[in-house]
């Protein structure tokens, strides 16, 4: 018997995304020490943006909260429209081409580039870049055998991407069943959903925090209100003031939710989704004021989880920018005018400013997802 070591048995065990592709480019690296980074961007097929979600350089925080519309990725679209890959072997003659993105690659002294779109089921979801130090490396041969890896590493994103939306079909599948009707629905959630991933990019500097979280946070904040399941349809559906009794009850669905949460992460064994802690802390946090005076625990400051205080920011602003039976939407500048006066005492005053300081975005997100007769 001829021993053996395989190189990749690091990805047989329990362990982060992050960690899997770091795991398969040291493996990469044995055989081509050349590529000195992989990157995943994911596409928004909605909003049509594609961002940095994963890298596999611990030190390459320069691209890293980047996004952009493709259209605005010539080249990148073309990849897409086509559905092939991209050789660049030269990156010092794109460095001051036409896509951002590959001028950021180029002015890290990376010398070539593969680029491999992702697909799933035919659906395009991303992409995949391998930098090199090297120029005119990637000759046919060489490719041939890193899209072996590419393959690869698609599918461990896309397991990933299914396990999490597994959670959140498992949560939609509860609602429809429970016939729990919440007002706040339709294009709110598509809308918050992209307020809390403006906030996270515009304050990732300052709480260092990486593209992964920042997705998670996107990926998870439209669940923040999925203990209202459990409130019943006088309580939640009632059209006029709630009185002290049913303020109560409505109250409970923070906790709820993060019970939910749990008991859905083990009849459906996703434990194996990463940072389900945002999840659970944005489920049962989000109502908490910075102030001391929110629920259920009346945490105050830093005792609120930063993903929670990014929520709360971004529900508010929706909320008071949405028509609902009971009120008329406001204008921006209103909305904006509230969240200042909160700042600091209920709301957090870092993702109060992140939103409010972003106008021109949040005008697209609001002419992308247009306020319907359902909120």
């Amino acid at each position: 018997m001829t021993p053996y070591h395989d190189t990749l048995e690091n990805l047989n065990r329990h362990m982060p995304l992050k960690e899997k592709l770091m795991a398969a480019h040291e493996s990469m690296r044995q055989q081509f020490p050349f590529i000195a980074r992989l990157a995943v961007t994911l596409y928004d097929p909605q909003s049509k943006i594609l961002k940095t979600y994963l890298h596999s350089d611990e030190n390459q925080e320069q691209l890293e909260n980047y996004q952009e519309l493709i259209e605005n990725s010539p080249s990148l679209k073309a990849l897409l429209d086509k559905g092939i890959p991209r050789v660049i072997n030269n990156l010092v003659t794109f460095s001051k081409g036409e896509d951002d993105q590959t001028r950021r690659i180029a002015r890290q002294g990376y010398k070539a580039s593969y680029t491999l779109p992702m697909f799933n089921d035919g659906d395009f979801f991303g992409f995949l870049f391998f930098n090199s130090t090297e120029k005119d490396v990637f000759t046919e041969a060489t490719l041939r055998q890193m899209d072996i890896y590419g393959h690869m590493i698609a599918l461990m994103v896309i397991n990933e991407l299914s396990t999490i939306k597994a959670l959140t079909a498992a949560i939609k599948t509860t609602n429809q069943l429970t016939h729990c009707r919440d007002p706040e629905t339709g294009s709110h959630l598509d809308r918050m959903s992209r307020y809390s991933r403006l906030i996270a990019s515009s304050i990732a500097k300052k709480h260092q925090l990486d593209d992964e979280y920042i997705e998670h946070v996107f990926m998870f904040s439209s669940l923040h209100d999925i203990g209202k399941i459990a409130i019943p349809d006088e309580v939640l559906l009632k059209p006029g003031v709630l009185s002290d009794e049913e303020i109560i009850i409505m109250r409970t669905h923070a906790r709820r939710g993060r019970e939910m949460i749990d008991d859905l992460v083990n009849n459906f064994e996703l434990h194996n989704i990463k940072h389900i802690d945002i999840l659970r802390n944005i489920a049962e946090y989000h109502h908490e004021a910075v102030n001391g005076s929110g629920y259920p625990d009346g945490r105050v400051q830093n005792d609120i989880p930063l993903e929670a205080r990014i929520v709360a920011v971004a529900d508010v602003f929706d909320a008071l920018t949405s028509r609902r039976p009971y009120k008329q939407a406001w204008d921006n500048q209103k909305a904006i005018a509230a969240l200042k006066e909160l700042a600091g005492e209920k709301l957090d005053e870092d993702c109060v400013n992140a939103l409010v300081n972003n106008l021109d975005e949040i005008e697209k997100i609001q002419q992308l997802f247009i306020e319907n007769s359902y909120g």
